[in-house]
């Protein structure tokens, strides 16, 4: 492996970054022009490349301590790189759509509203009501022996969510619940009160509009 100074002036990461943009770039050409330099013990490839394989193995919980274990980095280009992943994650969950009204779950069930047949839905949500996950559970007549707790929050344990909201489309346009929407919600409030996943919502949606449990005081 060539050292940065033995390089062609194109191949050289940031000559490549500029020349060609990041997504032309290997993840520990990246993680070199991050860091700039290397250090005494080691050339900015070498650590870029430990780096990335500790990024491999550690990526969810990287911390100060792990990268200051590589031999060579030391406590400000580790800083420099937890906070460069921290920066990454917070701009990640703002490109998420949060849910902050009943309004804001309908808009996005909207490609459902107006289906023919009805879909039963789950929108699964973190501790911030950032959206994890869209699912369609099942389709078919809501009923209480197809809407099974165990499909309902299968997902939302796979998906470490906080929180669920339940919502399903009338293709009559009509928004009034029936018996069964009232059993179901409770018996799902139940059951994610038991595991630890708050049921937010139930919505019933229409190209109509929608209705609201939480808001209609049915939750």
């Amino acid at each position: 492996m060539k050292k940065i100074a033995e390089l062609h002036r194109h191949d050289k990461p940031r000559e490549k970054l500029a020349q060609k943009g990041p997504q032309a770039l290997k993840d520990y050409e990246l993680l070199a022009v991050l860091l700039g330099s290397g250090s005494r013990e080691k050339d900015v490839f070498a650590l870029s490349r430990e780096i990335a394989a500790l990024f491999e193995k550690e990526f969810e919980d990287l911390s100060l301590e792990k990268l200051l274990s590589i031999h060579g980095l030391g406590p400000a280009k580790a800083g420099q790189i937890l906070a460069a992943v921290e920066l990454s994650r917070r701009y990640l969950i703002k490109q998420n759509r949060r849910i902050g009204l009943a309004k804001d779950a309908y808009e996005e069930l909207l490609p459902w509203a107006h289906r023919k047949q009805e879909h039963f839905l789950t929108i699964t949500l973190d501790g911030a009501s950032h959206v994890i996950e869209k699912r369609v559970v099942f389709i078919g007549t809501l009923n209480q022996s197809l809407v099974h707790p165990r499909e309902v929050f299968a997902d939302a344990i796979s998906d470490r969510a906080a929180g669920i909201i339940i919502a399903h489309n009338h293709p009559s346009g009509q928004l009034r619940p029936s018996d069964a929407d009232l059993r179901i919600t409770r018996r799902l409030r139940e059951v994610g009160d038991l595991i630890g996943i708050e049921l937010l919502d139930h919505l019933i949606i229409s190209k109509e509009g929608f209705l609201s449990f939480r808001n209609e005081g049915l939750l």
